[in-house]
This record gives C-alpha cells, sequence and structure tokens, in this order.
C-alpha cells in the first residue's frame, strides 16, 4: 500500500512535469504523428480533410524524384566539407584562447560572437560582401591583382562559399565547449610529459586529444545534425541555386510543403529524413564510442 504522504508527493510530481509534457505532446509528439499519418496521403494544403488514403505512393515516390535526390547530395557534400572545417577551426581558436595573454578575453568575445547573431543577418551580410559585382570581397581581390569571382552566382562555388560562412557563423559555440574541456585536463601531464622530452606535437595527439574525446564525440554529432538541417542560408544567399546546387533536404520539403502545398509528399520526405538522422547518429555513436561505454 502507497501511504498517503507518498500518494501526495507522486501527486505533486506529476503537478510538475505537467506543463513540460503537455509542451511535449504539442509540439513533439502530435506533430510528428501528424507527419506519420500525411505521409501516406495525399493531403494537399489548398484541401484540407479532403485527403485520401494512398499507401506508399509517397515513399516510392521520394525515391525516384531527382530533384530530392540532388538535394539530398548536395546536404551531404556540405556535411562531408562542413563537419570537419568546423571542427578544426573550433579547436584551433580553443587552443589559441586557452593560453594567457593580452587581450585574450576581447579575442574571445570576438571569436563567438557570431555564433550569437541571427543565421539571416549573416546570410545577407556575406551575401552583399560576396556579391560579384559590387561586393567588398571582390573589390579587395581587384587591388591585390586577382581577378574578380563569381561565388554564389557560380555552380562550383556556391556551395563552397556557405560551407565556409557557415563553419564561420556556428564555430564559436562549438570553441566554448572545446575550452571547457580544455580546462578540465589536469595540466599535470603536460608538465610530466615536458620532463620526459614530449614536444607540443606530441603533447597535442596523446594527451589533449585523448582528454577531448568525449567533447569530440558530442561535437562531432551535433554539428552532423546541424549541418544535415541546412536551410538559412541556401534560402537566403542563392535561393537553392544556382541550377539547384546549393538546394538542401529541409529547402525541399519546405518547397513541396509550404510553396507547392504538397503537405502528404513532404511529411513523407520528412519521415524518411528524421529515420537517416537517427541511423547516422547511432552509427557515429557505434564508430566513435565513448570511453564510459
Amino acid at each position: 500500500m502507497v501511504s498517503k504522504n507518498k500518494k501526495n508527493d507522486m501527486i505533486v510530481g506529476y503537478l510538475f512535469i505537467l506543463p513540460a509534457m503537455i509542451l511535449l505532446f504539442l509540439f513533439i509528439i502530435w506533430p510528428m504523428g501528424s507527419a506519420i499519418s500525411y505521409s501516406f496521403t495525399d493531403y494537399f494544403l489548398l484541401k484540407p480533410g479532403q485527403q485520401e488514403f494512398i499507401g506508399l505512393e509517397n515513399y516510392i515516390r521520394l525515391f525516384k524524384d531527382e530533384q530530392l535526390i540532388t538535394s539530398f547530395i548536395n546536404t551531404c557534400e556540405f556535411v562531408i566539407k562542413v563537419v570537419p572545417l568546423q571542427l578544426f577551426i573550433a579547436l584551433s581558436l580553443a587552443l589559441i584562447i586557452n593560453k594567457h595573454f593580452k587581450g585574450n578575453g576581447f579575442y574571445r568575445v570576438a571569436y563567438f560572437s557570431p555564433a550569437i547573431l541571427s543565421l539571416v543577418v549573416v546570410s545577407i551580410l556575406w551575401s552583399s560582401l560576396l556579391n560579384p559585382t559590387s561586393g567588398l570581397i571582390n573589390e579587395i581581390l581587384e587591388n591585390f591583382n586577382f581577378a574578380p569571382q563569381p561565388f554564389l552566382t557560380s555552380v562550383e562555388q556556391a556551395m563552397n562559399s556557405i560551407v565556409v560562412i557557415s563553419a564561420y557563423s556556428s564555430c564559436g559555440y562549438q570553441m566554448l565547449i572545446f575550452l571547457a574541456g580544455l580546462k578540465n585536463i589536469d595540466q599535470s601531464m603536460y608538465e610530466a610529459a615536458t620532463i620526459d622530452g614530449a614536444n607540443k606535437v606530441r603533447q597535442f595527439f596523446h594527451i589533449t586529444i585523448p582528454g577531448l574525446r568525449a567533447i569530440i564525440i558530442y561535437q562531432l554529432i551535433t554539428i552532423v545534425i546541424q549541418a544535415f538541417k541546412l536551410i538559412v542560408q541556401p534560402m537566403v544567399m542563392t535561393g537553392g541555386g544556382p541550377d539547384y546546387s546549393t538546394i538542401t533536404i529541409l529547402q525541399f520539403i519546405y518547397e513541396e510543403g509550404f510553396r507547392h502545398r504538397y503537405i502528404g509528399y513532404a511529411s513523407a520526405v520528412t519521415i524518411v529524413f528524421t529515420i537517416f538522422l537517427i541511423v547516422v547518429s547511432l552509427l557515429i555513436k557505434r564508430i566513435l564510442p565513448n570511453e564510459t561505454d
């Protein structure tokens, strides 16, 4: 038998978590359930309530959709390029500001500040800087006798430009996490390694990297997931062009669901993409297990 006081404590506990459970249901469980149900229908946004069950037609269609395949390839290309670049920049900046020197606080704020800016604002700013005719970047290149570059208007350069901009705008957050990890590494290990004759490179690979192993795995998983969710930069800067060279999965879902209003098909793509992200996260965790596992 449960005592009266324990039952009252249980009721109070449930009341505390009730608001969170309501929000969880309204913004996660219900939308997910709706997306799953819509994915088996021909739901068209301008005809609500008139959808018909069509089985797996949406799922069969998405594996034959050339534009969807192109957006998936573009997204994978972005992930492959931006993840190592962003990790490298973030770790490099963390190593720099982890040292004590004059103006350390200023540089820490300067490196982190892009991470708190809106991606829309950053994208608009860089669109202006990379303008092929009147952008500041080309003005600087011309002053050094380099030919002006097309940047965002070029099929070859557009995705690479977005990769660099994305790494720049997000690395500050990862930098702070790496910095916290560096602070937790026992400094006596470096002192002992120095006495034993280990140079800075050997200390980095045998002390710093193992000490940051759990953080690197966490950073890798979160950056990969965030990279696969790329949408703001290509929508603002290129609109998915030129020639669909920068269209991504999320942009494709947005276009199908809200511009073309095919909610059923967009829901099917969303479900498959969500499953894909879960599988990718599990694979990363499996390939790079935490030392506590």
